[in-house]
């Protein structure tokens, strides 16, 4: 879950977050690695691809300053990438011209490697022209995130470390009421078009603006930063900083918010679209398409994916009714969900309850990873709660990556809002997927592997991130960590969730599903509670196709582990080994995941 996304760093923000984050994500698009006999450089076709990777990364930062500032170049930390349509439209033709020079390139001339850059490059270049084409850049939020939600996370992805840091924010604080007007022209150019988003989507979406709209300058989140200096801060500086800021927040911050807000309540959500499908969209069978191919990284259609759905949801029914009979519970499978739904002894007393066993939850898993890892990331994480000001649509966690270059960790968020819709049974599948083994260490690693071209130490492919969660919730039983059965059903119910986000999602966007068939299945099927089911059926009508990568991730990798293991044998097969093959090559398309275990297996024999 992204993530996500994390808004989080905008590298860890491509998982989970919105739309508009998605489209800070096409200009993330080269490398900057230096020459060397994998990448570039033994060969004139390497070099011109190294040359094309070169000037694709170095425009990518020119062009989105956020982005630049999250992956370490800090040459432009007092601007905010504009989203003015002119802007976007420019972007377009230059990432074609960019696919127009990568065709001139002799792939046979390349090694390996470059090659597997260059069709992840390709990929992605296709993909970005096809988002502007399609207008997602007139959707800059779903259900539960927002470019608005991602700028209230400034104070944590700026250095502020110095006087000049400072006066950088605050710059950025004075251009928010600009990145906020671009916004809403966007916007209104999809509500010309129909392009928008459903209205019943959006209920209760106000409190993730209006949060922002204070009386007093020192009540915003934006605040934070001055009201604790650094020491590197020079107390004479700390007044005019002081000044400025709260000055900024008032005449920017408030007056940009309240805009959007005016916006949204006044002309957005009236004007909205009672229909759900995407579908029902500018082009919607061919953009829906896009979306299953850009999210799963396969060449398959919406009715494949769903007929996959029903099989797994069928295989892991099964499963859930064994476990429930092992138990010794007298009743139908509907009356085990309304037990687990309804049972005070699996729900916490309070947030603290909640978090600190998601603490301790992170530290036993910790403790396993030697066993199952070769090779461990630096970087370290914490725990903490969702924030206030969005946790009442927001997912029941994710995982927050920090900018490269700070003195951040990663954070593992949980939801601390609404307590009786949180179980504690589901907390052990959340913590392997959000922190460890899953998005924290997948991530960390990425971005560790130097040697890789930059485009791939920071892209986020939602295949291979959420599918490698997913598969960290199973590695889960190994570990030990579902220690009875209520937790286990936990993690057969968020397997069975992810199932049918294959059925819904297509269901609704493709095959004629109303809002409530998915609600109906999902409530029928898993132990999810009710919030969190009205919340993802929302988050999934707003955000098409991204439900998709979970599961098409996780059976490629389960289908991977097995075909490795059948091939070795258990004598050859090396748990540890088949981890790093799958995570040192950072995130990438499934097909390419595939062709590293095949070759891996390939040597060993």
């Amino acid at each position: 879950m992204s993530s996500t996304h994390p808004s989080p760093s905008l590298v860890q923000a491509r998982t989970a977050l919105s739309v508009f984050c998605a489209v800070l994500v096409l200009l993330s698009l080269g490398c900057a690695s230096p020459p060397s006999s994998e990448a570039g450089g033994t060969s004139e076709a390497g070099r011109n691809l190294q040359a094309l990777f070169d000037s694709a990364w170095e425009y990518s930062l020119e062009e989105s300053p956020t982005f630049a500032t999250n992956v370490g170049d800090y040459r432009a930390n007092d601007k905010l990438t504009s989203v003015a349509f002119h802007d976007l439209e420019r972007r377009s033709k230059q990432h074609q011209a960019f696919l127009d020079q990568l065709g001139q390139i002799d792939r046979a001339a390349l090694t390996r490697e470059e090659r597997t850059s260059a069709a992840i490059f390709e990929r992605q270049l296709e993909d970005n022209i096809a988002g502007f084409e399609f207008g997602t850049w007139q959707i800059p939020l779903n259900a539960d995130s927002g470019f608005h939600i991602g700028f209230s996370r400034l104070p944590r992805n700026v250095p502020l470390n110095s006087a000049q840091d400072y006066d950088n924010y605050i710059k950025r604080l004075e251009a928010w009421s600009t990145l906020v007007d671009q916004q809403i022209a966007n916007m209104r150019v999809g509500m010309e078009g129909g392009m928008v988003l459903p209205k019943v989507v959006l209920n209760g979406y106000n409190s993730t603006y209006d949060a922002h709209v204070v009386d007093n300058a020192t009540d915003s989140v934006f605040w934070e930063p001055f009201a604790n200096y650094p020491a590197a801060v020079p107390t004479a500086d700390r007044e005019r900083l002081s000044n400025a800021g709260k000055a900024a927040i008032e005449q920017h911050i408030v007056p940009g918010y309240r805009r959007f807000s005016e916006f949204m309540e006044g002309e957005y959500i009236p004007g909205g679209t009672d229909n759900i499908a995407a579908y029902d969209l500018p082009n919607g069978p061919e953009y829906y398409a896009q979306r299953v191919r850009y999210f799963t990284t396969l060449d398959i259609t919406p009715d494949e994916v769903h007929e996959i759905g029903l099989a797994e949801v069928a295989r892991i029914r099964k499963d859930m009714e064994e476990l429930i009979l092992s138990t010794g519970f007298e009743g139908s499978f509907d009356d085990f969900l309304q037990f687990l739904r309804t049972d005070e002894r699996f729900y916490p007393k309070t947030g603290e309850e909640l978090l600190n066993y998601a603490k301790v939850l992170s530290k036993t898993i910790d403790a396993q990873l030697p066993k199952f890892f070769k090779t461990l990331p630096r970087m370290p994480y914490g725990v903490e709660p969702v924030p206030d000001h969005i946790a009442p649509k927001y997912t029941t966690g994710r995982y927050v990556g920090p900018p490269e270059g700070s003195t951040q960790p990663g954070y593992y968020w949980v939801n601390l809002y609404d307590l009786k819709s949180r179980p504690l049974y589901n907390i052990p599948a959340l913590t392997l997927h959000e922190a460890v083994p899953g998005h924290h260490l997948q991530s960390s690693l990425a971005k560790e592997m130097e040697a890789q071209p930059n485009f791939r130490r920071y892209q986020y492919i939602s295949a291979f991130g959420e599918g490698w969660g997913l598969y960290s919730e199973l590695l889960g039983e190994e570990m030990g960590i579902y220690t009875d059965p209520y937790s286990r059903f936990g993690r057969m119910t968020y397997e069975m969730w992810r199932a049918c986000r294959l059925v819904v999602d297509t269901g609704m966007h493709a095959k004629g599903w109303t809002r409530q068939q998915s609600l109906d299945y999902l409530a029928g099927n898993t132990a999810l509670p009710l919030h969190e089911i009205k919340t993802e059926t929302d988050r999934y009508i707003s955000w098409p196709g991204q439900a998709l990568a979970y599961k098409m991730g996780e059976i490629k990798i389960r289908e991977l582990r097995a075909m490795a293991l059948d091939r070795l044998g258990p004598a050859k097969f090396d748990l540890r080994e088949f981890h790093d093959v799958v995570l040192l090559g950072g995130s990438v398309p499934l097909p390419v995941l595939e062709a590293n275990v095949e070759e891996w297996v390939a040597d060993l024999l």
